[in-house]
């Protein structure tokens, strides 16, 4: 999850930089535009094909067969769609929350309500302007 985080910070970074170096469109001056291009020069025309087409044979599978494979798969497609995706777990991690999770309760039964009424009687002073 980290390395994630600091790879995003690190394109986050790298694009500020980018923008930073790029020149204003106010300072970019008008430059003319190319001279139309001349009907002497070679043009590739992409309405034909580069190559003759080749001579595969006959199919490998039956066309029925290939119907079935077909539908076989666009039903996983669409179950594998409508579930959501897991969410990416370490098991270090959640063995170690698990362990730290008594320990914390405890400190916090223990803590906790110190804290918040410590808190709560600096803010009241800072508020009124009068110590509790």
């Amino acid at each position: 999850m980290e390395d994630i985080l600091a790879s995003i910070k690190k394109v986050i970074a790298e694009e500020k930089e980018l923008r930073a170096a790029a020149l204003p469109v106010d300072s970019i001056e008008d430059e003319p535009l190319p001279e139309e291009s001349s009907a002497d020069e070679d043009v590739l025309e992409l309405n034909e094909p580069l190559a003759p087409p080749v001579d595969l044979g006959p199919p490998l599978i039956d066309e029925e067969v290939a119907g079935q494979s077909r539908h076989a798969l666009e039903e996983l497609q669409t179950i594998a769609a409508s579930i959501p995706a897991a969410p990416p777990t370490n098991p270090l991690e959640d063995m170690v929350r698990e362990m730290l999770r008594p320990m914390l309760k405890s400190w916090l039964d223990e803590h906790l309500p110190q804290m918040v009424e410590d808190h709560v009687k600096r803010e009241i002073t800072r508020i009124t302007g009068r110590p509790l």
